[in-house]
């Protein structure tokens, strides 16, 4: 379950705005989500491997080019269905926890 909402988290992140790994990570951390770049690497490339994601070098101000990732329409595709299975999920658990 965790793998799945990551993939939405980063997803959801990537329709904002394009980022690379480590900003996704951060974004990721901030949110007080427990993640490891050994656990998104692999999801990216995943995504990207998928059609979800693409990515472009860019050159850094500071270091060498950094990786942009950015969603695709497919990927936006994904998102939206994600987005209403997630309102789903809300849903059922929220009717479960009043006894409903």
């Amino acid at each position: 379950m965790r793998k799945g909402v990551l993939e939405y988290c980063i997803l959801s992140i990537l329709n904002k705005q394009d980022a690379y790994a480590s900003s996704i990570i951060n974004t990721l951390k901030e949110a007080d989500m427990m993640v490891v770049e050994g656990t998104v690497y692999p999801l990216l490339i995943r995504q990207k491997n998928q059609g979800l994601l693409t990515y472009r070098w860019e050159e850094s101000p500071q270091g060498p080019p950094r990786k942009y990732y950015q969603i695709t329409e497919k990927g936006r595709n994904q998102l939206r269905e994600m987005d209403a299975a997630w309102d789903d999920i809300i849903t059922s658990v929220s009717k479960i926890k009043k006894g409903n």
